[in-house]
C-alpha cells in the first residue's frame, strides 16, 4: 500500500536465463523497491488488516455515527441497524437520512443458522463474536505499530527524496491525466522505459494515501481518546468534536479500503507475479513482451 521506490541498480538481477544474447541485464531489470520500502509495505498491510477487522468490532458496539460533540441518538448521520419486518428482522443502513435495505449484507448476520442483529458480519471482525474490550486491545496495538511503521517510512521518504523524485507530479504529467485515465480504463499499462516512473494517477493516489488519508485516520483516532483530548484539546476543536472525529475516522477508513481494492485490482490486471516479485525481492521485469 505504501508507495514504491523506483531506482535503477547495477546489482545482479535475480533472473538472467532466457535473455537474448544482445539484451543486457540492465535493460530488462529494474531495482524498483528498496529493502525498507518492502518491509514497511508488508508491515503496513498486516496492520491495516487487523485495524480494519478490530475497528469493525468496535463499530458494532454502537453502529451509528454523528456530527458534533454529542451523540444524537434519534438523528444519526450514518447507522447500520436491524429493523422489525413482517418476515422477522431486516438489515437497514441509514446514510444522511436515506434508508437502504441491506439485509443479508449489513445489519443482520446469520451464524450457524441463527439470525442476529449485527452491523458487520462475524467473518469481518476480530474477534468474530461481540467483544468490545478485546477488539479495542487489538486495535490499539496495531494502531501504534502502524504509527511507528509510518514514521519510519516518512523519515526514509524525505531523507532519500523519494517523495519529491517519485510522487510529486510535474505540470506536464498533470496535463496527461485524462490520457492516463483512458489508458487505465482500457487496461493498458506502461511497459519498458515508461514503467520506470509512476504515472500521474499513481502519484496522486499515493500522495492522497500517505499525506491525507493515513494522517486523518491517525489524528481522528487520537481525538477519540479522552486522555489525548485532555493533553491536546486542540484536536477536538480541529475536528469539531469527538463524534465528528469518529465520523471522519470511519469515512477515511472507507477511502483506504477503496484504495486497497483498486490497488489489488491493478496488481491483478497489470501482472501479478511481476508486481509481487518486485515487492518481495525488489526486482521488476521491464520486458515489453513476455518471452
Amino acid at each position: 500500500m505504501l508507495a514504491r521506490e523506483m531506482t535503477p541498480s547495477p546489482a545482479v538481477a535475480p533472473e538472467t536465463r532466457g535473455l537474448a544474447q544482445d539484451e543486457p541485464v540492465e535493460a530488462r531489470w529494474l531495482r524498483r523497491h528498496s529493502g525498507l520500502v518492502r518491509f514497511t509495505h508488508w508491515v503496513n498491510a498486516l496492520c491495516f488488516i487487523f485495524l480494519l477487522m478490530s475497528g469493525l468490532q468496535i463499530f458494532n458496539a454502537h453502529p451509528a455515527l454523528y456530527v458534533g460533540a454529542q451523540s444524537e441518538f434519534e438523528h444519526p448521520t450514518i447507522s447500520i441497524t436491524a429493523k422489525r419486518a413482517d418476515h422477522g428482522i431486516k438489515g437497514e443502513t441509514m446514510i444522511f437520512g436515506h434508508a437502504i435495505d441491506t439485509t443479508g449484507v449489513l445489519g443482520v448476520s446469520t451464524t450457524g443458522g441463527q439470525v442476529t442483529p449485527r452491523a458487520f458480519p462475524s467473518w469481518s471482525t476480530i474477534p468474530s463474536y461481540q467483544d468490545l474490550a478485546t477488539g479495542r486491545l487489538w486495535h490499539f496495538f496495531f494502531a501504534w505499530m502502524l504509527v511507528l511503521n509510518g514514521l519510519a517510512y516518512l523519515v526514509f521518504g524525505f531523507a532519500s527524496r523519494h517523495f519529491r523524485r517519485d510522487l510529486l507530479p510535474s505540470t506536464a504529467e498533470l496535463r496527461h491525466i485524462g490520457a492516463d485515465i483512458v489508458a487505465h480504463l482500457r487496461l493498458r499499462f506502461p511497459r519498458g522505459e515508461a514503467a520506470k516512473r509512476y504515472n500521474v494517477l499513481q502519484q496522486l493516489a499515493y500522495l492522497a494515501v500517505v499525506f491525507v488519508l493515513f494522517p486523518l485516520v491517525v489524528l481522528t483516532g487520537l481525538t477519540m481518546s479522552p486522555g489525548i483530548d485532555t493533553a491536546v484539546p486542540q484536536l477536538l476543536s480541529l475536528f469539531g468534536g469527538r463524534q465528528t472525529a469518529r465520523l471522519i475516522h470511519f469515512l477515511a477508513t472507507c477511502g483506504l479500503v477503496t484504495f486497497v481494492i483498486v490497488h489489488l485490482a491493478m496488481v491483478l490486471v497489470s501482472g501479478v507475479w511481476n508486481n509481487i516479485r518486485s515487492m518481495v525481492t525488489g526486482w521488476y521485469d521491464l520486458r515489453t513482451e513476455p518471452r
